[in-house]
């Protein structure tokens, strides 16, 4: 437990502060953990509670939701965590050094069901490229949808992404949780009768010259 007469500082980091200060500085030494779109900040909260050795970092584009999470994170005296208001391209491209994250987790972001929103979507080939960039060798990626379309492009992007290892292939994905909390909105949607897709991927070592 985190020693309560040790006050908190503040959880919100800028993105430029990241940049101009240096990663380590700000979020602290690694492992590092990455949420992206951490939405009510259930699951980071957990997971920073359990594993207080690892840092965590989420990502959100909504400034409430930021503001909201930053004041849960003070409240629960939680030390490992830091968030930062930014679209998460934008993180991914400018603000995280090379090698980077340990673990990444993407939990159900926005499907845009129609067609002509479909580049909306936040895993695109660009994105997963930046991503296999600031992933540690080795370094897991967790990403669930609920939307079967989604799961669909999801697959497909990720089955021709290099260095990502499928760890349920020949299975594109499982419908097992893994082995984390579940969200306030995993359980309304299950409860609905949905179905979540969950994919998990190894980022490879780059192979010896």
């Amino acid at each position: 437990m985190p020693d309560s007469s040790e006050p908190v500082l503040t959880p919100i980091v800028g993105a430029e502060q990241l940049r101009t200060r240096g990663f380590e500085a700000c979020v602290g030494p690694p492992p590092v953990v990455l949420e992206i779109g951490f939405g009510r900040a259930e699951l980071i909260l957990e997971l920073a509670a359990a594993y207080p050795e690892r840092r965590f970092l989420g990502v959100e584009v909504s400034r409430k939701r930021v503001e909201k999470s930053g004041r849960r994170v003070t409240a629960r005296s939680l030390r490992n965590v830091k968030l930062v208001h930014t679209p998460a391209e934008y993180l991914l491209e400018r603000v995280l050094p090379e090698a980077s994250i340990a673990e990444c987790w993407i939990n159900c972001p926005d499907p845009w069901p129609k067609k002509r929103h479909h580049r909306r979507r936040l895993v695109q080939p660009e994105f997963v490229e930046q991503l296999s960039r600031v992933l540690e060798p080795h370094a897991t990626l967790h990403i669930s949808t609920d939307h079967q379309g989604y799961a669909e492009w999801i697959h497909g992007v990720m089955s021709k992404a290099p260095g990502f290892r499928n760890l349920h292939a020949p299975a594109p994905r499982s419908e097992t949780r893994p082995p984390r909390p579940e969200t306030a909105y995993e359980a309304e949607w299950i409860a609905e009768g949905r179905s979540i897709a969950y994919f998990d991927y190894v980022r490879e070592a780059e192979a010896e010259p």
